[in-house]
């Protein structure tokens, strides 16, 4: 088990020294015993308030993470659990108020058990006090980034936790729906956990706590710094000249020491975050997102590794570029596939479904997205990535609507006459650039 921090532990861990101001208590009374009269429930949170020093299962105010201004809830698990009962929503539906009234983001540090039995469904409703709170902040466009403490569990997790737009966690810290008293008794404990909520793609990334600091100190960062410029287009890190015919052009793409999207992205940005993970189950490698710094500005990107993209990898893209238009932040999308996975597997995790999500998704954006070639672009899976009237494009990649080997054999021409299909698709740089589907070449 995680070393479980108190509620003032965990802001003392992440706040800068003498920065943190609690915010008024709402308060409110309820009648003896709570509103359903459950017996000995006043008894249980008089116990709770002297063993803890709180009043409520969440400590909420402001507090300053690496020099960046945030409003902070820390859950208190002493408390009852951390668990969520009505005067527990006041406090943080005041604070998510205060954070937007004072254009502040929101940095949930949960442990919780859930809801608070002895308040029954007025309990359980709070989960949609917070969703609405969270909704509106979303609206407003201000950034919620969620620290997973041990456990977060229940409707804790399935708002607070997962509902935020970058999740971190904690080592060894309890994470799922399910608490570890109303899971199957045959459950695999180790699902349950940080590390494996990584894995499957729900959390961005697993933090030291001696690390917490920094890191939640550089995504505050990162994500309040809106700005209303495209992001620059990358300088080309191959050779120089234009491929001459348009097999050339396929053969320098395919070449495996040509540049890839990581080599781009460092002499890129000054420092990198990664987002990870769909949401939805699922990661793919061969997609890398995240959030940026360049020259004092942040910009997210997007960048395909040069594999076969996911289903996974599309739905990451997609949750990137949504963040980054909801925080007024520009896109940098890198292509680099030579097309959509199209395996039985992909199609039964929705890769159709998801490359038409990116597709709606990139049109949609209202932030500016600035898109580079680096290698390969195979067809729809390609161009799903690409921003429309802002493509650009390396002289070692090719455009295709389809890869010229199939392209020959859906003509059924022999394979000798390959190179002169990649020819009659006009793949290379130059010719994109003069049928108008990328701006100029780089």
């Amino acid at each position: 088990m995680a070393e479980r921090l108190s509620a003032r532990d965990i802001l003392a861990l992440v706040t800068d020294d003498f920065t943190f101001t609690e915010l008024p208590d709402p308060g409110g009374e309820f009648p003896p015993d709570g509103p359903l009269g459950w017996q000995g429930y006043d008894a249980s949170r008089a116990r709770a308030a002297e063993r803890t020093g709180e009043k409520e299962s969440v400590v909420c105010g402001t507090g300053r993470v690496e020099g960046t201004p945030a409003v902070l809830i820390a859950f208190e698990f002493g408390f009852l659990g951390g668990s969520l009962g009505v005067r527990t929503g006041d406090r943080l539906e005041a604070a998510y108020e205060y954070a937007r009234e004072h254009r502040l983001p929101v940095v949930p540090l949960v442990a919780t058990g859930g809801s608070r039995m002895q308040e029954g469904m007025l309990a359980l409703t709070q989960l949609q006090r917070v969703a609405r709170q969270s909704a509106l902040t979303r609206e407003a466009g201000l950034a919620q980034i969620a620290v997973l403490r041990d456990p977060t569990t229940g409707g804790g997790w399935a708002t607070l936790g997962a509902g935020a737009d970058v999740t971190l966690a904690l080592p060894g810290v309890q994470v799922g729906f399910a608490g570890s008293r109303v899971r199957p008794a045959d459950a695999d404990p180790a699902a349950y956990t940080a590390e494996a909520q990584f894995a499957a793609g729900a959390v961005d990334a697993v933090v030291r706590p001696g690390e917490l600091r920094e890191v939640l100190g550089r995504w505050l960062r990162l994500l309040t710094r809106p700005s209303g410029d495209p992001a620059p287009v990358p300088a080309p890190l191959g050779p120089p000249d234009l491929p001459a015919t348009g097999w050339d052009a396929v053969s320098r793409a395919r070449a495996a020491q040509r540049p890839r999207a990581s080599a781009y992205l460092d002499a890129y940005f000054t420092h990198q975050l990664p987002l990870s993970g769909d949401r939805c189950g699922g990661v793919d490698p061969g997609m890398l997102c995240g959030f940026g710094e360049r020259e004092g500005r942040t910009v997210a990107y997007a960048a395909q590794d040069g594999t076969a993209t996911r289903p996974a990898g599309y739905r990451t893209a997609t949750r990137l570029i949504r963040l980054a238009d909801r925080l007024g932040i520009p896109v940098l999308t890198l292509v680099d596939t030579p097309g959509a996975a199209n395996d039985a597997e992909a199609e039964r995790q929705g890769i159709g479904a998801a490359i038409a999500d990116l597709f709606l998704t990139v049109a949609a954006a209202r932030t500016p997205v600035t898109t580079l070639l680096i290698g390969e672009g195979g067809s729809g899976g390609a161009l799903a990535l690409a921003s429309p009237g802002n493509t650009w494009a390396a002289p070692d990649s090719y455009f295709s609507v389809i890869a010229p080997e199939l392209a020959a054999a859906i003509l059924k021409r022999p394979a000798a006459e390959v190179r002169a299909t990649a020819e009659q698709l006009r793949v290379r740089p130059q010719d994109l650039a003069e049928l108008g589907v990328i701006r100029e070449n780089r």
